[in-house]
């Protein structure tokens, strides 16, 4: 058959960079050194090379001296100045992609400028290692006799002062080489669509008609893509509309809570789970083997790592290890030094390293609170500056909260479950919730899209604590102090549901 010639040739090719990754396997540390003084060589004329003496630095601690850690409101003014049409600021070639992102502190958005050698060297790169290492692992794959089904984000691409700024998915499939579009589904111009309701509809129309044999995509938005098929083809699992889908490339939340969802919804045992870890900041690592829950982390795409034990977390004042220091099971903040112009850029992300040879790491969870359960990205800032507007609109006060997930399943999408002691409780508590919804949607633009039209995310669900409830479960764990604070956010619900199974047993202050 004409596609399975064409799968052996795609496959041979791909299978081929398992040979090109050996030099970054075998010598690890050297890779990554070197990499690092290319990239201060090639940004020296620039506006942050000059600044920070990019030409003097010889050595790897002349390079911590010189640049600090920085978080994205430290840079911000430059990525703005870059957006309004300077160049050579933080890159030597030309920046006209940025990548939309929720999450920051002081803003609905956050823009990542990405290059054209993070683009060619980095996502691109990586979309082909992650099709590489799984061919050498199931070598009898046939991937290509079929499409994959790619799902994006919510952005279309917009054009501001002749640069384009929209979701990193967007930005790649924009730029995609035309060859590319024949072996995925939706087409290009379903795929950019930025009406989401639309696209889910277009989406399902043109890919049951598809021999789909792969999926990529975020695990909530998914779920709700594959029940659609169901719902619209009268299936009862997807394996009878797609009978050649072989594997499910998943990365952007936590896997775990949706698991079995997806093992009922493609019933085959021999179906494969692939996790990535990547980010509108770049692609960092690829599952690479088959049953594994560890991540390769990758270390030739442009990309220099530091790490922050935990232990001594302190934001931009933190002091970061190399790669070559790092310890297995110890929980770091990553720092990272890109060919798209960021200098040692806290990205937020923490990891843990459950291999040194050759480096494999597992996401372990944020710097800051948070809830990502969905995509959202919910961070304690969004939280903070919703509840103190709920709070002014339906007069009441808060004295303790915590908020945590409620996660899909059969009978119900998800949702967040809010437990929040008032010292002043409104009048009307679903008009408080309202209220809570309504600005945690203007704060955060990725809250937004998965509220939207109740798709992914239906309205928050407030749980009134008791009087004295965290005071006394603190007093109980004997966890009373300046030191013991409540977890706002959580991107689980063990905290909550601990609380709430302890509430019969707590005595209560008055």
């Amino acid at each position: 058959m004409p596609f399975q010639i064409v799968n052996s040739i795609i496959s041979w090719f791909l299978k081929k960079r398992k040979h090109q990754m050996e030099l970054f396997l075998k010598y690890p540390i050297d890779v990554q050194n070197e990499l690092l003084f290319k990239l201060i060589h090639m940004a020296k004329d620039t506006e942050i090379g000059r600044n920070y003496r990019f030409s003097e630095i010889n050595s790897y601690s002349k390079f911590t001296k010189q640049v600090p850690i920085q978080q994205y409101e430290s840079i911000e003014p430059l990525i703005e100045r870059n957006r309004q049409g300077e160049q050579n600021i933080f890159w030597p070639t030309p920046i006209k992609w940025f990548a939309k992102s929720s999450g920051t502190t002081n803003a609905k958005s956050k823009f990542i400028p990405v290059s054209n050698e993070a683009l060619e060297d980095c996502h691109f790169k990586a979309g082909k290692d992650m099709l590489c290492l799984f061919f050498n692992n199931n070598p009898d794959a046939e991937l290509f006799t079929g499409k994959g089904l790619r799902l994006g984000g919510s952005s279309a691409m917009y054009e501001d002062n002749n640069s384009f700024f929209g979701d990193l998915s967007a930005i790649i499939i924009e730029n995609m080489p035309f060859w590319a579009d024949f072996s995925s589904a939706p087409k290009q111009e379903v795929a950019l669509m930025d009406e989401w309701e639309s696209k889910m509809e277009a989406i399902v129309d043109e890919t049951i008609k598809e021999n789909i044999t792969s999926l990529v995509g975020v695990p909530s938005w998914m779920l709700v893509l594959l029940n659609k098929v169901l719902e619209k083809t009268g299936k009862q699992n997807i394996l009878e509309v797609w009978p050649n889908l072989e594997v499910y490339f998943h990365g952007g939340v936590n896997f775990n809570p949706y698991r079995s969802q997806f093992k009922r919804l493609i019933p085959k045992k021999e179906f494969k789970y692939y996790e990535i870890y990547n980010a509108s900041e770049g692609f960092f690592a690829i599952q690479d083997r088959n049953n594994s829950l560890d991540l390769l982390l990758m270390l030739d795409y442009g990309i220099f790592y530091e790490f922050i034990p935990m232990a001594n977390f302190d934001g931009e004042n933190s002091v970061a290890i190399p790669l070559s220091e790092v310890e297995l099971h110890k929980n770091y903040a990553v720092v990272i030094t890109t060919n798209g112009g960021l200098w040692r850029y806290l990205i937020g992300d923490t990891v843990k390293f459950t291999s040194l040879n050759p480096y494999r790491i597992r996401i372990t969870g944020r710097t800051k609170h948070f809830i990502n359960a969905f995509g959202e990205e919910l961070i304690i800032e969004n939280a903070e500056e919703a509840l103190k507007q709920a709070c002014l609109k339906t007069d009441s006060e808060i004295l303790e909260y915590t908020v945590a997930p409620i996660f899909m399943n059969d009978r119900q999408k998800g949702s967040h479950e809010w437990l929040i002691e008032f010292k002043k409780e409104p009048k009307d508590i679903h008009n408080f919730t309202l209220v809570l919804d309504e600005a945690l949607r203007a704060i955060n633009s990725d809250y937004d899209a998965k509220r939207y039209h109740n798709m992914t995310l239906t309205l928050p669900k407030i749980t009134l604590a008791k009087e004295g409830l965290f005071y006394n479960w603190l007093k109980q764990k004997n966890k009373l102090g300046g030191q013991h604070k409540i977890p706002r956010l959580s991107n689980t619900r063990t905290f909550l549901e601990a609380i709430l199974a302890a509430d019969n047993s707590i005595s209560y202050a008055q």
